[in-house]
């Protein structure tokens, strides 16, 4: 794995029973969802404020979940000035989703074997 911080996701596995971590994936790939579609709206149209507040919620869910390029991204994403334009950024975060998304799922697979 890449994607994720192998000891978040590890302690997530381990804690967490099978069904337990199968809603907690399916609340992160809704809320990525909600989020990124949040950022790409707002960047559109010009609203930075809520572009940022985008990325603050994501950068919030990724740390949670041990998605740790995404989280830099959304974080750098949330800078007031200097941080790369959303244009630049957001492709940049939908392949990090994606990765983090596909990892997570495949542990999710492997918990519900185990369990």
């Amino acid at each position: 794995m890449t994607a994720l911080d192998p000891d978040i996701t590890r302690q997530l596995a381990e804690d967490l029973p099978a069904e337990v971590f199968a809603t907690v994936l399916r609340t992160f790939e809704t809320d990525l969802a909600r989020l990124a579609a949040q950022m790409r709206e707002a960047a559109g149209s010009g609203d930075l404020d809520g572009y940022r507040r985008g990325a603050h919620g994501l950068a919030g869910a990724a740390g949670a979940i041990g998605a740790r390029r995404l989280e830099s991204l959304a974080r750098q994403a949330m800078q007031p000035s200097g941080g790369p334009e959303p244009s630049v950024l957001l492709p940049q975060l939908g392949e990090a989703a994606g990765a983090a998304l596909a990892e997570l799922a495949e542990l999710a697979e492997l918990v519900a074997k185990q369990g």
